[in-house]
């Protein structure tokens, strides 16, 4: 086989090929957590249980004039970040850039050369600026074409401008590890909810799902979101499975779960070792105008900051006024205030459980969760998403 292949017989014989394993990619589990870079004052990076974790996300970097940009304070976050890799070694760590209400995108994808200028960018500020810190980057763009917050730019040729921003920044991520010897990440957090800003939503007008699934290591599904102020009544924050009972409209109720957004996903060319499932770590809750059924798809006049797990296990949990209930086809708890008439869906470490066991079960790539400062001081939840993969 050499004989056909002298090139590659020169670089064997000097000594200079890089080895293959060195930067192919890692076909690994997956079991991942986005850290808010201002959550670092109540949640320190140095706490980042980086023995569980196998990949951390830090949020999120931003695009400003068409560049990468983060916030004053991040250098310091990131020079602790390195530290914590070099004392975990097979902790792997990707900068996220964007994020829900992140502008920027759709100008810097528009064109070859600010799609160059962005990357380019990215590139110097992580990867030499920051070196050591990051193994990859992450890509939140919320949301090609349509979806997103009415205030930020977006364009019909999104959809396939982001495949080319993707393809830019693979390219540049494997010269990159060519040189250094190592497979630098490229992911994206992509949407599972089928109600976004401008109402009834189809993820696959805005991302060309089987081609970026090629380009991606994995696509980080973000299988919450599903009841939010974007729906007509109170639901379920990350129900997982279709709920009959839910008023939605059977079309898009089909995929508003857990696993209709993954099998949404399969349908249209995305492979099952390419997508990893969403679990929150917060609540969403609703100010309902009916006590019908504890509240569950009951209209809304508004909503109610639950919080995170953390609060949630704390105050309402420990309130005998905050009714338990729990749902057997959505495998998710809800939380009923009759005097205060509000809804609260949440997950606890048995639902929690529950979604990283399918995910598993189903081959998938693994499971990560927004955001991992929402745990308790136990980490319950974060344990209860790892237990399948350990």
């Amino acid at each position: 086989m050499l004989r056909r292949f002298p090139i590659l017989l020169a670089f064997l014989i000097a000594g200079i090929l890089l080895p293959m394993q060195a930067i192919a990619a890692s076909p690994g589990k997956v079991v991942a957590a986005y850290y808010p870079g201002d959550a670092s004052s109540r949640y320190p990076v140095e706490k980042i249980p980086a023995d569980t974790l196998t990949h951390l996300f830090y949020a999120f970097a931003v695009i400003r004039d068409g560049q990468c940009a983060v916030a004053p304070d991040a250098d310091a976050n990131f020079a602790v970040l390195a530290k914590l890799k070099r004392g975990h070694p097979k902790l792997r760590t990707i900068i996220s850039i964007g994020g829900w209400g992140a502008d920027g995108f759709s100008d810097a994808a528009l064109t070859a050369a600010s799609r160059k200028r962005l990357v380019s960018s990215c590139m110097a500020m992580f990867f030499d600026r920051h070196r050591g810190s990051f193994d990859g980057v992450d890509l939140d763009w919320e949301f090609p074409v349509s979806g997103g917050p009415k205030e930020i730019a977006s364009r019909p040729q999104d959809r396939r401008n982001m495949t080319l921003l993707m393809r830019e920044f693979r390219r540049d991520l494997d010269a990159l590890g060519r040189r250094r010897g190592q497979h630098f990440l490229l992911t994206a957090a992509l949407p599972g909810g089928r109600m976004e800003s401008a109402g009834p939503y189809d993820p696959a007008q805005s991302y060309e799902l089987a081609a970026v699934a090629k380009v991606l290591d994995f696509i980080n599904l973000m299988s919450y979101d599903m009841g939010t102020t974007f729906s007509l009544v109170a639901s379920f924050n990350s129900p997982l499975r279709e709920v009959p009972a839910d008023p939605m409209a059977p079309g898009l109720r089909r995929w508003n779960s857990v696993e209709g957004a993954v099998d949404y996903y399969l349908a249209h060319g995305v492979p099952a070792d390419r997508i990893v499932v969403g679990v929150p770590f917060y609540g969403r809750a609703y100010r309902v105008t009916s006590d019908a059924n504890n509240g569950l798809y009951q209209p809304y006049s508004g909503t109610y900051s639950a919080g995170d797990w953390r609060t949630i296990k704390a105050k309402l949990l420990a309130d005998p006024q905050w009714q338990q209930h729990w749902h057997p086809i959505a495998q998710s708890p809800w939380l009923f205030n009759a005097k205060e008439h509000v809804f609260v869906s949440y997950e606890d470490p048995r639902s929690i459980g529950i979604r990283a066991k399918f995910a598993h079960d189903r081959g998938l790539r693994g499971v990560f969760t927004w955001e991992l400062a929402g745990d308790d001081d136990e980490q319950s939840l974060l344990e209860a998403m790892a237990r399948p993969f350990k």
